[in-house]
């Protein structure tokens, strides 16, 4: 059986934050730096560190862009 994601290697980070968009305390993921996906609702935010952590909104054009996952080279 072939191996599929062999040469994919994910940087991830569980953190825990409030939602802006729920507004619940929750569990945030991430798969890409300083975005995380809220695990209750599914809401993408953008972690902004300014003297203290916090969550906003992600701009849904900079939502998981491709460059932001390493690719094997051929």
């Amino acid at each position: 059986m072939k191996k599929f994601f062999t040469h994919v290697k994910f940087n991830t980070e569980i953190t825990h934050g409030t939602c802006p968009n729920c507004e619940e305390f929750t569990t945030l993921v991430s798969l890409t730096k300083g975005l995380f996906r809220c695990i209750t609702c599914g809401f993408d935010v953008e972690q902004k560190v300014n003297g203290k952590i916090s969550y906003i909104p992600a701009n849904q054009v900079e939502r998981f862009i491709k460059q932001d996952v390493p690719q094997k080279s051929q």
